[in-house]
């Protein structure tokens, strides 16, 4: 089986015997019923794959889709003129003339298709002209299709070029409105709706497709999709791992299934992550690892809301399917982003709950913010620090747990993180650097924070193939005084008839030193 991994060419992936999952049916449904979209979706989730597939539909090229649900349903197949944009591969932040530059190469290319010379107006009119002169040439309307639209917006984010691009692109998008006559179809696919930013002002808003429930599965790939097109490969790395089939399936999913992107809560894993897992035969962060958006990072030294803020609650849809030209309300870009999903739907509330969507992209985004929040010089300390760390925990080696632990903590600055500024916010800072610390080491363990009992709340446990660990943990205070509270609140009652052995952990972390100061195992 051959995975098309970074094949974002329609005709490629046909012709060169490459596995495909058929999404044509909603590429049908979307053409049928309507005009002019805009789909927002993460990063290497096939939105440029979905583009071309379009491309080729309205190109009348029947021959690719031979076999495909799209064959039995559409009759005409007609050729359209077709208007393919591309902000992909460029760098729009530094480069005062990069967006100009990027839509006049597209503009002289169908300037040459269409015998059309008005290089000398502006962008907009020119588009205009050239929509018009292709449809009194060919007598069919025209189809444009925008691949990453957001993307000049979003490398110029928080600069001086961030307005310009913008406008830019709102006096180009606005022959959209003036030429409707000649539009058959349009579609704009990126990251992130600028819905506040009026880059649509200058046209009808186009239909949001993002999180319509009948477009959840068009990009990415459901759980019904992956059990029956990738059989073989499922198979081969639960021979390869010594897992059962049921097994490779569960690690599947907990790494890179999660996603649902309406209140259908359709689960949808990544494309990306899963065809690298089946060439490469392994488990591993491909999405992430292929790289942190800048904007991401921009957001993340902004804001003054930390993770713990973010995760874990319901939201109300406007708060975040909208982005806010706002760097330092970051949620709905995270979310857009595809470091936040819908976990849950309260339809009573119409409110939405937004976490982590699964252990790959949980892992990668906290590593990002502890690099950043714990300054310790290597970006992937943090992550190996916990990983060596849940093997102290695994071979129940508490002491050296603490003790790396200890010298962890001292080499973070009080005020690394922009809510931390002021020096009286030592238990936060204290509250914070433990939540992000446990976050990470969930990754590599079954992980419960501020777990509610009869009789109050414990602050972490940690369950592990061999051990059960309790930890309460104290400001100022000491180390009995922890073990006392999680002996007479009934902490440990739960794991009574449990086979793991269970450590009772106390921990004291001095507003002075800022690091532990006591502990207690029990």
């Amino acid at each position: 089986m051959k995975y098309p991994i970074g094949t974002q060419s329609f005709e490629n992936l046909r012709t060169g015997g490459y596995v495909y999952v058929d999404k044509t049916d909603l590429v049908y449904k979307m053409v049928d019923e309507g005009r002019i979209y805009i789909l927002c979706r993460p990063r290497r989730f096939g939105k440029s794959l979905l583009v071309s597939t379009l491309k080729a539909y309205f190109s009348g090229r029947r021959d690719l889709f031979e076999g495909l649900a799209i064959d039995k349903l559409e009759k005409e197949w007609a050729a359209y003129p077709v208007f393919h944009f591309d902000f992909n591969g460029a760098n729009y932040e530094d480069d005062e003339t990069a967006l100009e530059m990027r839509l006049d190469f597209h503009l002289r290319i169908y300037e040459d298709i269409y015998g059309c010379d008005s290089r000398n107006t502006t962008l907009g009119d020119r588009f205009q002209y050239l929509l018009d002169a292709a449809y009194r040439q060919t007598g069919r309307k025209c189809v444009v299709l925008v691949d990453e639209y957001d993307k000049p917006i979003l490398d110029a984010l928080d600069t001086p070029m961030e307005d310009k691009n913008r406008n830019m692109l709102k006096g180009f998008y606005s022959t959209f409105k003036s030429a409707d006559d000649n539009l058959r179809f349009v579609l704009l696919t990126g990251v992130t709706k600028f819905s506040q930013v009026s880059v649509f002002s200058g046209f009808n808003q186009p239909a949001d497709i993002s999180m319509n429930p009948d477009y959840d599965a068009i990009c990415g790939i459901t759980e019904e999709e992956l059990f029956s097109v990738f059989v073989e490969p499922i198979a081969r790395m639960a021979d390869l791992f010594g897992y059962t089939v049921d097994e490779t399936k569960r690690e599947l999913k907990r790494m890179y299934d999660g996603y649902h992107f309406s209140n259908a809560l359709l689960d949808i894993y990544n494309p990306f992550s899963l065809l690298n897992a089946f060439a490469s035969k392994d488990f591993r962060d491909f999405w992430f690892a292929s790289g942190t958006p800048a904007y991401l990072v921009k957001l993340l030294s902004h804001t003054r809301e930390s993770i713990n803020e973010l995760t874990g609650k319901y939201y109300d849809a406007g708060m975040f399917a909208d982005y806010k030209a706002d760097v330092e309300q970051p949620l709905p870009m995270i979310y857009q982003s595809g470091y936040l999903t819908i976990k849950g739907y309260d339809r009573e509330d119409r409110t939405y709950l937004l976490d982590f969507p699964n252990n790959e992209v949980r892992k990668g985004f906290l590593s990002v913010i502890a690099a950043g929040y714990f300054k310790v010089g290597n970006n992937d300390y943090p992550t190996t620090w916990c990983r060596e760390s849940s093997r102290q925990l695994r071979k129940g080696e508490v002491s050296s747990f603490v003790t790396s632990m200890t010298a962890f903590l001292a080499s973070i600055p009080y005020d690394a993180h922009p809510a931390l500024k002021n020096i009286q916010a030592t238990e936060k800072h204290f509250q914070y650097t433990f939540y992000l610390i446990l976050r990470l080491m969930g990754t590599y363990c079954q992980l419960f924070i501020e777990k509610e009992y009869s009789q109050g709340r414990v602050d972490c446990i940690m369950e592990m193939k061999d051990y059960v660990y309790i930890f309460e943990f104290k400001l100022d205070g000491n180390a009995d005084e922890a073990i006392a509270q999680i002996n007479q609140r009934g902490y440990a009652t739960p794991y009574i008839a449990d086979a793991r052995q269970v450590r009772k952990v106390g921990i004291v972390f001095s507003s002075e030193s800022r690091t532990i100061s006591e502990w207690k195992e029990e």
